[in-house]
Parts: C-alpha cells; structure tokens; sequence
C-alpha cells in the first residue's frame, strides 16, 4: 500500500472553510512534520451546501514541493502491506468522562435557544426529558464553553465518541469539534501526559461507529425508527413529534452526517420498520443507499421521506435544508396532535432490557429554573446595559424575557452592531 506524505488532519479540529466561510474545513498537513499545507487545500464537510475540496496531489502542489526537496524524500512511499489483526479491539471513552459533561446546563447555548429563543419555546420539563434521554451534555471552559455536547453510545452503553457542537443564537453551528480532541489539546497545552485511555482511543481507526441514540434501541424494542443525519435534528424531531411513549411512537436516531449512512451503523436496526429523512441535496444519495441496504437487512423496511424536497423553495434547497430548520418554523404541538408519519410494527420479545447504568439517572434538580431566574444584581445589569446600547430608555424592559425578545429584534435589526454581542454575553452568563 501506499502512504501519503500529505493528508487530512485527523485531531477533530475544524477551521474556516475558503469557499463558504463556515468552520467546517479540514486542512491537509505534512504525516512527517505535521505542519499545515496553505489554507486552500483541505475538506468541507458541509457535503451538500459547499462540498469544497482541494487536493494537494491533484493540482501538482505537491508534485512541485517535490521538485523543489530532495531528491531521495519521494512524497509516496511503497510499503509492504501489513497483517492487521482480526479482532483488534476498540477503545472506548470512559463513563467518567461523560459525567463531567452532564452539568452547567444552564450555560448550554442550544438547549438555551430552545427555551427562549425559537420562534415556540418549549417546556422545560422536555428539554429536562431530553437531556436525560439522549446523555446531552455541555463543555465549561476554553474557545467551545457554551457549547453542547452529543454522545454516541452503542446498544451495549459503550461511548463511542462525544461530538462537541457551538450553537449561535440562532441555532446554528459555528464550530464543532470532539471532546476527546479537547481534552488531548488540553493536556498538551499544559504538558501533561495523556491518561491511558486517551492513548488506546487514539489507535481507534473510526470514531462514529455507532449511531447517536443507539443506547435508546433496548429501551423501545419496537418502536419504529426516524434516522435523520445529525443529533441536532434527532433532538428537534423528539421534540416535535413527542417522546416514544407507546410501541407505535418514532424513535428519533442520527447517523452523523450525510456519507455516515452506511450498513454498519444499520445492522443494529434489522427488522425495524425505518422512516430515512435525509437533508435536502440528499435525498438521492439516501434513496439509493436505502434500496441497497434493503438487500442487506432481511426483514428490515426503509421509508425515504420526500417532506424537504416537497415542500422547500429554490432557496432553501440551495442551502442545504434539514427538517430542523423546517420544523422548528411551526408550533410543536401541532405535530403531536397529529403524526404525519404512521409505521407500526411487532414487538420483539426476544429484545431485553439492558441494565441502564448509573449515569442515566434523571437529573436531582431542575436546571431549567436557574435559567428563568437571574442571579441577584442581574437583571438590573441587563437593563441598565440595553438601555445604554440602545439609546431607547423610554422602552425600558421590565423582565428577562422582555430584554431577551428586545435583544433578539435589535439583533435582527442591527446585526452589525458589535456592542450587541455585550449584551448577548450577559444574557447566556
């Protein structure tokens, strides 16, 4: 086999993509000095909205950096193939880890936006449900603090990887990451060792090995499941067409992203009945790789939804659509009056119910309160605040919601205003 000099840089870290703007972009660097190659060459994973990719071996950069080195240092180096191991075991996060994610709510900017911010808010005992359903969680300190964490844990409880994403007010990603790749950034940062976990984890060949919600599988052995591409639109979908109460209800289940659909990841769904709402630009992709996985799980049936491509505009299709952002237009309870989406299916009693381990516990407290009261001295700095960046004191609000839907107006307004972000930051502190 061969192994390239230069390739994809493998630590999580996402950068800002040439094409779209968006920290999406993975940067090719040097295997043997690990320096970054020019900014150009590397991969968005906004597969549909940008799908920006340049290769350094595929427009001669590399064939010129050659040239220009010795002569005797060939980029490509032959190497015979080696016998990897059949059962080479995997290395998993510890539960210790995901524990340290599962406090300081209260900073969470997602799971902040949908108390407060989308156009219908929702109850704070479902978000508290959510929360405790799916393992979310959220990271303290450093450039992601704020951000939400989603694990991914196999029907075994086995944490596969904690996908760290940054929400803006909106609800749109700005930056993700993976919290093993913080962690790792941490300690060298402070040079420190890395603890032996860390290391084993590091020697995995994938990380996403599992879909997000797998651990929700031996729970609700019959419900019939709702695979979307990424978490953000599994939480979203639970949220609108409610929680899988009865056999009957969707189980909402991410695969990652778009190219993570694979057979793999769908053979700890054979002999469900499966309804495929991929994003839009997708919806081919999905279509064909659903008829191939058919073939492959006997007694398995995919439903691919044609709900975006039906309904969105030219625009919306443009920008790559996801069936969060068409869902979260409309009230909630709408949608669970009413599913739009009838699968049934038999109940397995050879599934069990795992032991639900100790970090799947209900929360003690609500969280949820701590957002709706501000601490003491507060509210009068939120105030005091807005009316100095808004010259409007004749509009003085006289609560935190108020100031919230006020800030959210002018920002829309004004969305160049940087003093603005002032006053964002004391309403998420």
């Amino acid at each position: 086999m061969y192994t390239y000099k230069y390739r994809l840089e493998k630590s999580g870290r996402k950068h800002i993509c040439p094409n779209c703007n968006k920290r999406r972009f993975v940067r090719y660097i040097d295997s043997e000095t690990n320096d970054y190659l020019p900014l150009q060459y590397g991969r968005c994973d906004r597969e549909s909205e940008c799908a920006w990719h340049l290769n350094p071996y595929s427009d001669g950069y590399a064939k010129k950096l050659q040239q220009d080195s010795d002569q005797n240092n060939p980029p490509l180096q032959y190497i015979a193939p080696a016998v990897r191991p059949k059962n080479k075991s995997v290395a998993f996060i510890p539960v210790e880890v995901l524990k340290q994610t599962r406090q300081g709510w209260e900073q969470n900017i997602f799971l902040y936006n949908l108390l407060h911010r989308v156009p219908f808010p929702f109850p704070p005992a479902d978000i508290e449900k959510i929360i405790v359903q799916y393992q979310l969680g959220t990271v303290l300190k450093g450039y992601m603090a704020g951000s939400v964490t989603f694990p991914f844990i196999d029907e075994n409880n086995n944490i596969r990887a904690i996908q760290v994403k940054q929400f803006n007010q909106f609800n749109h990603t700005t930056a993700t990451t993976f919290l093993h790749a913080i962690i790792e950034q941490n300690l060298a940062a402070s040079k420190s060792p890395l603890p032996e976990w860390l290391k084993s984890y590091k020697g995995n060949e994938s990380k996403i090995t599992c879909l997000f919600g797998a651990h929700l599988l031996h729970k609700y052995p019959s419900n019939p499941i709702a695979l979307v591409e990424a978490p953000k639109t599994a939480i979203i979908g639970t949220l609108y067409y409610g929680f899988p109460e009865s056999p009957d209800d969707l189980l909402w289940i991410a695969v990652y992203n778009k190219s993570s659909l694979s057979l793999e990841k769908c053979k700890a769904l054979q002999g469900r009945k499966i309804v495929l709402f991929p994003d839009l630009n997708a919806y081919n992709d999905w279509n064909s790789k659903a008829n191939e996985l058919k073939e492959k799980l006997p007694g398995t049936r995919f439903f691919v939804s044609d709900l975006l491509e039906q309904n969105a505009t030219e625009k919306e299709k443009s920008s790559g659509l996801d069936l969060a952002d068409y869902l979260i237009r409309f009230d909630y309870k709408l949608f669970r009056k009413q599913q739009p989406v009838s699968v049934t299916s038999t109940p397995d009693p050879g599934n069990k119910l795992p032991a639900i381990p100790k970090y799947d516990q209900p929360m003690p407290e609500s969280y949820c309160l701590k957002l709706l009261r501000p601490a003491k001295g507060r509210l009068k700095e939120l105030e005091d605040t807005f009316i100095r960046i808004t010259q409007h004191s004749k509009r003085k609000p006289s609560n935190r919601e108020q100031i919230i839907r006020l800030f959210d107006r002018y920002k829309r307004v004004y969305p160049d205003n940087s003093m603005l972000d002032e006053l964002d930051f004391l309403i998420l502190s």
